[in-house]
């Protein structure tokens, strides 16, 4: 690995990756260890072929990618896909077997909760000699503290033994020590899921306050919010294999796909005939949805770069968009009644089948979302009979801010923790909520403001 500066003509990369591989040698007894460490230097003196008493497992594969100054990289996967490896390549704690790092500048890193804590020592002393450790002067460290201790916010326990911490404690700590020094470089690897709400906002705020900065911010996470929002690059990694790298969204779709679809497979519609079953629909339902026919791509709001997957045993049909009873608009106002039905076609028999609806912003944000199992009162069918067609409905209030939105559908069943997907079509509805300017945010909670005078 190396570590040099990047090149000045590179001034603007600040971390480059370049085809880095890691292999861990794993021995079944300490036995084997033992054999590996003595036997192939003998078979090598005799001019016999080294035998192996070892599997190797390769955390990594051939992963290259660039950060760039003041860039925030997502870096998404399952557990075991090779992440935390990655980011202790990186930060010069690991060493590869292949490949090679370079990066630029002071790093900071948060790989694991407390790491680098003494815990004996008080957090006062610990930021001392965490700070010394990044680079920092004792000088620098003195007038710096204040803030370090503010943004932790663990009051009196700053003089405490760390050991006395709890684990909230001890990662507000190390963010602060962290994030206060001003680095080049930071690397979060899920530490901020420890913390509560309000700490999570304001470790935002200052990842924000940074990248404005120019400091360049790997983030790890198991959260597709947090990449979506946060990141303006994304990576996913599977099994040690780079498996997708680029615009967020699409990222995190791919890695929906690795945890729920398993693989991804084309919807294809089937040529069987659908029996007319009776259809049970709202009274005041005046539209007409198809029953045998995928033309959902025909309807007026149809999003043409919708991300769609499922083992196809369900094909969702048709939808019909309406605000105020006018149909499929384009654009809607806050305050309108919204219908949003669908036709479901089942090419065979599904127990308990579930149906999810989820609205986004642009940006990839979700605003709402609901599932058939979520519901306090499951109206759904328990059974999609083979060759059947059943209609769903929904019906809700827009409260959302001006703007534009996705809807995405969904139907799948799950068996304990194992979700199969049927038919998922995401992001495939777009709808524009007109400008208002009687509030600002996301959502228009309809608050009412009063005041009286109470004394002259």
């Amino acid at each position: 690995m190396s570590s040099n500066p990047l090149s000045p003509k590179a001034d603007d990369i600040v971390i480059r990756v370049q085809n880095l591989s890691k292999c861990y040698q794993i021995y079944d007894t300490p036995r084997d260890r033992l054999k590996q460490f003595v036997v192939p230097r003998l078979q090598g003196l005799v001019g016999k072929a080294p035998k192996q008493y070892f599997r190797e497992f390769w955390a990594l594969q051939d992963v290259s990618f660039e950060v760039k100054k003041g860039e925030t990289v997502g870096i998404i996967g399952r557990n075991g896909s090779g992440k935390s490896t990655l980011l202790q390549i990186i930060c010069g704690t690991l060493n590869p077997t292949s490949g090679s790092v370079e990066t630029h500048g002071r790093i900071a890193a948060l790989l694991e909760l407390g790491s680098g804590f003494n815990p004996e020592f008080t957090g006062r002393d610990n930021v001392y000699m965490n700070a010394a450790v990044l680079g920092l002067s004792r000088d620098e460290v003195d007038a710096r503290f204040d803030d370090v201790a503010s943004f932790a916010g663990i009051g009196e326990f700053m003089n405490q033994p760390v050991k006395t911490y709890s684990s909230g404690m001890i990662m507000r700590l190390a963010f602060a020590v962290q994030s206060q020094v001003d680095p080049d470089i930071l690397i979060v690897d899920e530490a901020l899921s420890v913390g509560d709400a309000k700490f999570q906002a304001k470790c935002f705020e200052r990842l924000r306050q940074l990248k404005e900065n120019g400091t360049s911010i790997l983030l790890v996470t198991h959260s597709s919010e947090q990449i979506v929002t946060h990141c303006s690059n994304a990576i996913l990694l599977n099994k040690g294999i780079q498996f997708e790298t680029g615009e967020p969204r699409h990222v995190v779709n791919r890695y929906m796909d690795l945890l729920f679809g398993k693989e991804k497979e084309t919807i294809s519609g089937k040529s069987e005939q659908v029996s007319a079953m009776p259809v049970e629909v709202s009274s005041e339902s005046s539209y007409q949805l198809s029953w045998q026919e995928d033309v959902f791509a025909k309807r007026n709001g149809y999003n043409l770069h919708e991300y769609r997957w499922g083992d196809g045993s369900v094909t969702i049909l048709d939808f019909y968009l309406a605000a105020d009873d006018k149909p499929y608009p384009s654009v809607v106002s806050t305050g309108q009644r919204i219908i949003l039905a669908t036709s479901i076609k089942f090419h065979r028999a599904v127990y308990r089948p579930i149906l999810g609806i989820t609205i986004k912003t642009k940006e990839g944000v979700t605003v709402y979302g609901i599932n058939s199992e979520t519901l306090e009162y499951n109206n759904f069918i328990e059974m999609g009979q083979q060759g059947s067609v059943v209609q769903a409905e929904a019906v809700f209030m827009c409260r959302l801010a001006p703007g534009d939105y996705f809807i995405s559908l969904g139907i799948a069943t799950k068996h304990g923790e194992d979700v199969t997907p049927h038919d998922r079509r995401y992001d495939s509805i777009h709808f524009q909520v007109r400008p208002n300017s009687t509030f600002f945010g996301i959502v228009n909670l309809e608050a009412n403001l009063s005041a009286q005078q109470v004394s002259e």
